[in-house]
């Protein structure tokens, strides 16, 4: 496996950012404000964008990550989802002594992580978009890396590909999951999940212009699965997978998922398993066992959100879900009484 910095990538990047300038047409003359102190700068090559919610006890890994990063050309943008936490006032004692980046801290009231995204999105002014979760760190090396990989694509293939994506590790160093099929893949998040079985954390860096022109669905649900967005962008653009650990991934926090009653988030789980029955069933091949379990939590989740049968069938419109849908139904009304039968138990 490729270790971080293990190459010799050069340490300016200014060639890079003329190259993606020149690109976009732009000539190299992106500017912003820098809202630190108000000056017009260079537009930076990363946003690194953190949405948090509740989370001051565990915001510091990233800030002394950013802060220990061997390419500084970023900004970070954090949006907080409506914390009553000492978020805002974490976040303000770090600026009286401001870092060599930029930081801006928007606050707005709860919309879930993906309403958050896509404030961040709309806020970035980096060329590529990298969510850091806000209970997460990284290896210092990890934005040079995503530029320097980046870099190794031909220039004139680059329009194809949305990013570069990595591997995470766990807080002991532990890789997360499984390495990509070789050190260096051309591929896309679709051929990841169901030709190579590779569904573990990754971490993404995507272009910004590509983030908008995938924007998440503005939908008021608490939860909605990220890969559903991913998905979507691998019928368009490649990505370059790379066999690095950048992203540190803490497993020491409770996940919401996890803690949470199957109703709390059914909303969301609804609308993103309904768009792998709809626009992933042509994958049905490479892993049948993995569509009939979305059919059957596709109903379950349809139980909780108070959608009859009617409703669950129309909105499926290919006959192959259908079907799925229909075979899997005294399964997923099985689970729903179950899940009901457990938050009783757990009110008496």
């Amino acid at each position: 496996m490729g270790k971080p910095g293990a190459s010799g990538p050069p340490q300016y990047f200014g060639f890079l950012m003329a190259a993606l300038a020149a690109k976009s047409g732009n000539s190299g003359n992106f500017m912003r404000k820098d809202v630190s102190d108000n000056s017009e700068k260079a537009s930076p090559l990363f946003t690194v964008f953190t949405p948090t919610y509740n989370r001051a006890h565990t915001l510091e890994r990233v800030y002394n990550s950013l802060k220990k990063q061997t390419l500084q050309d970023f900004e970070w943008v954090i949006v907080d989802d409506g914390s009553t936490d000492e978020t805002r006032t974490l976040v303000e004692s770090w600026l009286e002594e401001p870092p060599s980046f930029s930081v801006r801290y928007l606050y707005q009231s709860n919309r879930g992580k993906h309403g958050a995204i896509n404030r961040g999105v709309q806020e970035a002014n980096g060329f590529f978009f990298i969510i850091f979760d806000s209970d997460d760190a990284c290896v210092p090396e990890a934005l040079e890396r995503f530029a320097y990989h980046w870099q190794t694509i031909p220039e004139s293939e680059r329009d194809l590909f949305c990013g570069v994506t990595s591997l995470c590790q766990d807080q002991k160093g532990h890789l997360v999951g499984v390495p990509f099929p070789g050190d260096v893949v051309v591929s896309n998040h679709l051929e990841m999940i169901y030709n190579f079985k590779i569904k573990n954390e990754m971490w993404l860096c995507v272009r910004t212009d590509v983030m908008r022109e995938f924007p998440f669905p503005e939908v008021e649900v608490r939860y909605f699965p990220e890969a559903t967005v991913w998905t979507r962008i691998a019928r368009v653009y490649k990505t370059l997978y790379v066999n690095e650990m950048l992203r540190v991934y803490w497993q020491d926090q409770p996940s919401l998922m996890r803690e949470s009653a199957p109703a709390d988030n059914a909303a969301g789980g609804r609308i993103a398993l309904l768009a792998v029955l709809m626009e992933q069933i042509d994958w049905f091949i490479y892993d049948p066992t993995y569509f009939v379990r979305c059919a059957i939590h596709y109903a379950r989740f349809s139980f909780h959100s108070n959608l009859g049968l009617w409703s669950q069938f129309s909105a499926l419109t290919n006959i192959r879900a259908r079907i799925l849908w229909v075979l899997g139904l005294p399964i997923a009304w099985a689970v729903y009484l179950r899940d009901r039968s457990k938050v009783g138990h757990k009110k008496t």
